[in-house]
């Protein structure tokens, strides 16, 4: 839950006796090991009121603390820049470390939050969503007719997204496709199948333009899309992502997945990632990022 001053959660019962930097994985999936220990230490956690060691051993029912400086606040409309505006459709850039929609527990900011004072006095509705750690295209429509026929569109099979990834490996083939068929019933992980699913809109087209020092961009495809669908099949295909705290070894503070371009009968977008392979396997080799 949330109010003005705090971000609070109740610790579950399967959390009992845990440490407090593992159990606070429970409330904030998508935040690694090293990102929930320096929230810890930065001393804006309480555990029932008292802020706690990292070693702690948590009890069930016991409330969690957050105060909102240490994870609101860090993201303005100047945060999301307009990309494209095409009649009641716009594409915003969004950055790593912010959330699409505003999450029901609370725990972090939003671009769906951000829209109002993006768009003042023009109602926006956000049409897909961006893991937290991913960057890139966004689109929102300014009405519920033209969102719905975006949604249409989708159902379709006529709107096109790519996206620029780096993963682990080589591939032996510069083109494949994924089509183990997704299972999103564990809503923070998204498991793939032994079984190819007949659902083109589920299926990701694969294309390796570079590899380099045993990392490899890709440029993925896909249709509509699932939850995670990108980071599970190339983690399925043997080629987690850089920076993956779900699918590979990553601590959470940075992902290199970016949405770069999106095309419909509506409108194409394109956009930049921030970040290129050099950069990736760069840091990798410091062990800065896994």
């Amino acid at each position: 839950m949330t109010n003005d001053t705090t971000t609070m959660w109740t610790m579950p019962p399967q959390a009992e006796g845990w440490r407090l930097d593992k159990a606070l994985e429970l409330m904030l999936p998508e935040v690694g090991l090293r990102g929930r220990r320096r929230l810890i230490e930065s001393g804006g956690l309480t555990v029932n009121g008292r802020a706690r060691a990292a070693g702690y051993r948590v009890r069930a029912g016991q409330r969690v603390a957050i105060v909102p400086d240490d994870l609101v606040r860090r993201f303005g409309p100047a945060d999301l820049p307009v990309v494209l505006t095409a009649g009641d459709y716009v594409l915003l850039n969004k950055p790593a470390g912010l959330h699409s929609a505003a999450l029901a527990q609370g725990g972090g900011e939003s671009v769906e939050a951000l829209l109002p004072g993006l768009f003042p006095g023009r109602p926006a509705w956000l049409l897909s969503r961006l893991d937290r750690l991913t960057t890139g295209l966004l689109p929102a429509a300014f009405s519920q007719a033209s969102a719905t026929a975006y949604r249409d569109m989708e159902e379709a099979g006529e709107v096109d997204k790519t996206y620029l990834a780096v993963g682990h490996g080589e591939p032996g083939a510069t083109y494949f496709r994924c089509d183990g068929e997704l299972d999103a019933a564990d809503r923070k992980k998204t498991r793939v199948l032994e079984r190819a699913t007949i659902d083109s809109l589920r299926m990701t087209e694969v294309e390796a333009l570079e590899t380099r020092g045993g990392l490899t961009l890709f440029r993925c495809t896909i249709k509509k899309g699932a939850r995670h669908q990108i980071r599970a099949h190339l983690a399925w295909a043997g080629h987690p992502l850089v920076g993956d705290p779900l699918y590979g070894k990553g601590e959470g503070e940075r992902l290199y997945l970016h949405c770069a371009g999106i095309d419909c009968p509506a409108f194409a977008a394109v956009c930049d990632a921030p970040w290129n392979l050099a950069e990736a396997v760069e840091i990798v080799s410091r062990g800065a990022v896994s």
